[in-house]
């Protein structure tokens, strides 16, 4: 199955319940405030949350004024063009230097030790070293569980006895990636509730001793949020970003919820991308976010491609 028709398929739910019907915009011969109105109330109950909703019909009518736009067909374009500049990140995700480390947090529950197992996949498939450090040691069989991952990845995993200091097994991992030549250390974490600001400050404190332990590559920190809490997810996001300095998201379970439309509000309300997103439960369904393609299988019908992305 190609990229295309994968993350197609991961965004079924959410295209079927709410956004084809934004799609059937397309049709109509021209444009007027009810358009507006119905375009709203699809937007908020795709969960991209009423401020961002209300944002994005307001640049869509300011388009459609200055651009003279007239048909549906032409305001669906201009709208999937503002949904791709929203989503667009600053700069790309590719951690540089040797090691690099990612620091994957975020509450149980979430995905977090599958997306750990499947980015170490999806990386090891690119050629790169990668080695895995079970910070979770709080939790029982997070480890053990970890190990799974590692083992399906194909790649080693660093480890203490349960009940050790986290910030210790972050160290030691990165230290033996330096001493071995590994490229990349992926890190786990334990799941925190948001309102514990002990367990917060600890993640704080993992942040420093990875940069501490000489590392020359770059830190990445990826907070995970489950898609199917929508817009819940946001509020616990922004404590997760003071205390660890958040880099970006990974995003699971998008084939299981019709909230799809969170994506949106995630990158606008925290101003941190998306930089992965979970379709799927195989250890290949992690993708890496890439906005038009987002948008694109958001809106279009199921089977077809893009133009620039149809095979030969």
């Amino acid at each position: 199955m190609g990229f295309f028709e994968k993350l197609g398929r991961g965004l079924a739910k959410t295209r079927q319940a709410i956004f084809g019907s934004i799609g059937e915009l397309e049709n109509a011969d021209r444009i007027t405030d009810d358009t507006y109105e119905e375009l709203l109330e699809q937007l908020i109950l795709a969960d991209v949350g009423l401020e961002v909703a209300e944002q994005l019909v307001d640049q869509l009518r300011e388009r459609v004024k200055r651009e003279k736009l007239h048909t549906g067909a032409e305001a669906l374009a201009a709208l999937k063009e503002l949904l791709v500049a929203m989503l667009e990140a600053d700069r790309p995700f590719d951690p540089q230097g040797k090691p690099a480390v990612i620091l994957v947090i975020g509450v149980n529950g979430v995905g977090k030790t599958t997306s750990i197992g499947k980015l170490a996949s999806l990386y090891a498939g690119q050629g790169k070293r990668v080695l895995l450090a079970a910070g979770d040691t709080f939790r029982a069989a997070a480890a053990e569980q970890l190990q799974i991952w590692a083992d399906r990845a194909g790649v080693p995993m660093v480890r203490h006895d349960e009940g050790s200091d986290p910030a210790s097994v972050i160290y030691d991992a990165v230290s033996s990636a330096i001493a071995r030549g590994y490229d990349l250390v992926i890190c786990d974490t334990a799941g925190r509730l948001h309102n514990k600001k002990s367990l917060m400050a600890e993640l704080s404190k993992i942040s420093r001793v990875a940069a501490k332990a000489g590392a020359d590559g770059d830190i990445e920190t990826l907070l995970v949020l489950d898609a199917v809490t929508g817009q819940n997810a946001i509020q616990q996001a922004a404590q997760f970003i003071d205390a660890a300095s958040a880099t970006g998201i990974i995003l699971t379970k998008l084939d299981g919820t019709a909230k799809g439309g969170s994506v949106i509000s995630i990158k606008s309300k925290l101003g941190l991308p998306v930089r992965f997103v979970g379709v799927g439960e195989g250890i290949d369904d992690l993708m890496p976010f890439d906005p038009r393609s987002f948008v694109d299988a958001l809106f279009l019908g199921e089977g077809e491609q893009p133009a620039d992305q149809e095979t030969e």
